[in-house]
């Protein structure tokens, strides 16, 4: 870390040593009398650079540098540089000290802007960098720093869970944008769940069916829509919605679940259930749908059954969740027969299952790598929508 520092400094130092050896060439020009060369301040400068000493480096060379049209980029890296370095109080001193210069362009001008709102954003003062940004949008004619700015705003009032405001601030980016959709879909869900605790359905529908209009692939508007039609007791059109669910991400499968035999067994169609099971072992042969399918098997025909059944299917596609699953029914086979104590080699393979299945994680990002027992939209992370699932293979799904 300190060789990176030093090595923003040294950078600073060049565009300084450059900028000052310029406004030395052109007062040179105009009063050839004068003795031309680079200020005291700046070699004094460079000797804490060399010395270790960035702190006291950036210090001399802020004092050592005028303000003025030629050297007001080097202010705004210097600023970047705190920013970069945690200091963003830092940051914040020097461009504002910028905006108090009269003499600066337009161009430059709204640029220190952007770059203060950063600031603002690093030390969490999120009002004045939001107006900042909104004054940008009003005001400024530069396309790319207009950009900039909304995506700043959009970040920001994603974070303040603004999630309308947010909205209105991406939907003329749509086009340009293809990939603001996914999120656009998961704030519209984030909205649909406001009306839902406020019991305004109507709504919360219509937000969840603008959200696949968005993203047809986003499953919590799936999933939000199939709870909305089982509160209805429209059990069969949640089915229909759920069973979806694999062409739009078959990792989500083990997500959806228990929806979908929480809708089955309302609807009274355990038959129903253990055919849509047998579909989703073809698709994708998920722990979770084993032991679905093995806890049907033994409530109809018995713990023997589900052995031999699960056993079956563990063979083509092992897991430490379906073993430990497969030990439960073995224990509980020989407690029907009347076994008073249960066999030590069970015990000690279910010991092993547990212990190598406790503390891992059930769900993981696939951007980022963060893990987690529970399910999340939005990474805690990385911040992307969408990117947790549930874990497969031996250790998980």
């Amino acid at each position: 870390m300190q060789d990176a520092v030093l090595l923003g400094v040294l950078l600073a130092a060049i565009a300084i040593g450059f900028g000052l050896g310029f406004r030395y060439a052109h007062r040179r020009a105009q009063r050839p009398s004068r003795a031309p060369g680079l200020s005291r301040e700046y070699f004094v400068g460079l000797n804490y650079l060399l010395n270790e000493q960035p702190d006291e480096a950036i210090k001399t060379f802020i004092h050592a540098l005028d303000v003025n049209s030629e050297t007001v980029e080097t202010h705004i890296a210097l600023g970047k540089l705190f920013r970069s370095r945690g200091e963003a109080d830092k940051a914040v001193g020097i461009h504002q000290n910028l905006l108090a210069r009269p003499a600066l362009s337009t161009t430059t001008n709204e640029t220190i802007q952007l770059e203060l709102a950063r600031d603002f954003i690093a030390l969490g003062v999120h009002d004045r960098a939001q107006r900042l940004l909104r004054a940008l949008l009003e005001h400024s004619s530069q396309e790319g720093l207009r950009l900039e700015a909304k995506r700043l705003l959009i970040d920001l009032l994603e974070r303040e869970k603004e999630w309308q405001d947010a909205l209105e601030i991406v939907q003329p980016l749509m086009k340009q944008q293809p990939a603001m959709r996914r999120p656009a879909s998961h704030w519209l869900c984030e909205l649909a769940q406001q009306e839902i605790d406020q019991s305004s359905r109507a709504l919360a529908r219509k937000h969840l069916k603008k959200a696949l209009q968005l993203d047809e692939r986003c499953v919590r508007a799936t999933l939000m829509l199939a709870d909305l039609d089982m509160d209805n007791g429209q059990y069969a059109k949640a089915i229909e919605r759920l069973s979806h669910i694999p062409q739009q991400d078959i990792a989500h499968i083990p997500t959806m679940l228990p929806a979908l035999q929480r809708a089955y067994a309302r609807h009274d169609d355990l038959a129903g259930l253990e055919t849509h099971l047998y579909q989703l072992l073809g698709e994708a042969p998920y722990t979770s749908v084993i032991v679905a399918l093995g806890a049907l098997v033994h409530q109809r025909d018995g713990v023997d059954s589900a052995i031999e059944r699960t056993g079956e299917w563990l063979a083509e596609a092992p897991s430490l969740g379906g073993l430990d699953y497969l030990v439960d029914l073995y224990l509980e086979s020989e407690r029907l027969m009347g076994k008073e104590t249960p066999d030590t080699r069970l015990m000690l393979l279910k010991h092993h299952t547990k212990a190598l299945m406790g503390g891992r994680p059930r769900q993981r990002c696939r951007r980022c790598g963060f893990s987690s027992d529970s399910l999340a939209w939005q990474c805690p992370s990385c911040r992307r929508w969408g990117t947790i699932k549930p874990i497969t293979g031996v250790e998980g799904e």
